[in-house]
């Protein structure tokens, strides 16, 4: 897992006015909520107090939970702002200046799509990696279906490799195209790797030898067999682009931002544009077809052991089929060469027994006096070479 990116944390619609909500991700907690202009705000859940969590434990007190454009813990009623200062502290008096260290980490954090982003890391906005443009999202010749959130019981990177893997179609997707293999002739079509457009990842286009789409669902897709073209690619480590062009050039460009919980469990949140069959009647199809591909597929994901990507390539059996994700574990060893890799062996040690820990705002750059340690990460791969070659 890597900090300094764009990671979802709440569909739009699940976040009222009202009160905080809680998300996970990369094994921390962190407290969502809205001010009174209805702006998105993302902070530490750990109140540094006496470690009240901001954004749980609602239904406890039924107190108001947004004053004043604050989240108020629950705990204590201490009150933070969108950018984690603690403006009120009730047991030293309303109104009294609260001690420099009552503060909590708050991240940029920006609303597209449907979905609340933030940016987990501390690097200033000139240096961030971008979050991924949807660049058709506006554009009236193509419809967004609604925000789809999946929930799985796997690793994120899991999830993505999977995405990007041209093999396995005819075998776990057989309902939807994808069968008929003749043992004589199958094989995978060689294909080529670039860089993404929008740089941060990779892309490949591929050419399915599919069937046409017969079913009166898809009595608008105009497809014949053998012209179905499929490419994917990454942007960061936590979000994947899919477009599968059906014929004359009628498209689904498919987007899944991945938010890693932990290292056992990813909520995926789901964007499906399209530029046929834009009709609002058929936004219910379409959704139902999606869930029964990714049910297939989480029924093969959830047995995948071990259950984290391998940490070298020759621990696997790799075919030129791969190619693609071995394209994407590149890209992952280059966030790590940054050291932006979270050092999750440590974390786990110490996680929730004798430390909390934070990831780190931009602000930390700026200021000490911190109370939260930052989450550990690892030295680049460099570094950690290095070390272990100076001590034997």
């Amino acid at each position: 897992m890597y900090i300094n990116f764009w990671y979802p944390m709440i569909r739009s619609e699940d976040l009222g006015p009202d009160k905080p909500e809680r998300a996970k991700v990369l094994g921390l907690n962190f407290a969502v909520f809205r001010d009174s202009k209805g702006r998105a705000h993302v902070l530490s859940d750990t109140c540094v107090h006496r470690g009240g969590s901001l954004g749980g434990a609602w239904e406890l007190g039924k107190n108001p939970r947004i004053v004043d454009d604050c989240v108020v813990c629950p705990y204590h009623g201490w009150e933070f702002d969108g950018q984690g200062e603690c403006k009120n502290i009730p047991s030293i008096g309303y109104g009294t200046k609260p001690p420099p260290r009552a503060k909590v980490d708050a991240y940029p954090t920006v609303e597209k799509y449907g979905i609340v982003f933030a940016f987990l890391g501390d690097l200033p906005e000139n240096e961030r990696p971008p979050l991924l443009e949807i660049e058709e999202f506006t554009d009236p010749a193509w419809r967004a279906n609604s925000v789809l959130v999946l929930e799985v019981d796997y690793y994120y990177e899991r999830s993505i490799e999977n995405g990007l893997d041209p093999a396995h179609n005819e075998f776990v997707h057989p309902t939807h195209g994808f069968k008929g293999i003749n043992r004589e002739t199958y094989k995978v079509r060689d294909y080529d790797v670039e860089n993404y457009p929008q740089g941060w990842g990779m892309w490949f286009l591929h050419r399915f030898n599919a069937p046409g789409l017969k079913d009166e669902t898809w009595k608008d897709a105009r497809t014949k067999a053998g012209e179905l073209y499929a490419g994917s690619g990454t942007h960061g480590p936590n979000t994947m682009i899919t477009e599968i062009n059906v014929g004359n050039n009628q498209k689904f460009r498919q987007y899944f931002f991945e938010q890693p919980v932990d290292q056992n469990r990813t909520r995926i949140f789901f964007v499906n544009m399209r530029n046929f069959m834009l009709e609002a009647h058929n936004d219910g199809p379409i959704h139902a077809r999606n869930k029964v591909i990714a049910q297939q597929d989480i029924e093969i994901l959830v047995d995948v052991y071990p259950p984290r990507t391998p940490t070298s390539n020759t621990k696997e059996v790799l075919m030129p089929a791969d190619k693609a994700v071995v394209a994407y574990r590149e890209w992952l060893s280059k966030f790590d060469d940054r050291g932006w890799r979270i050092d999750w062996d440590e974390f786990t040690r110490r996680n929730g027994k004798d430390t909390a820990y934070a990831i780190p705002s931009p602000r930390r750059r700026g200021s000490g006096n911190w109370v939260l340690e930052p989450v550990p990460l690892l030295s680049s791969r460099a570094e950690r070479k290095a070390s272990k070659e100076a001590t034997g």
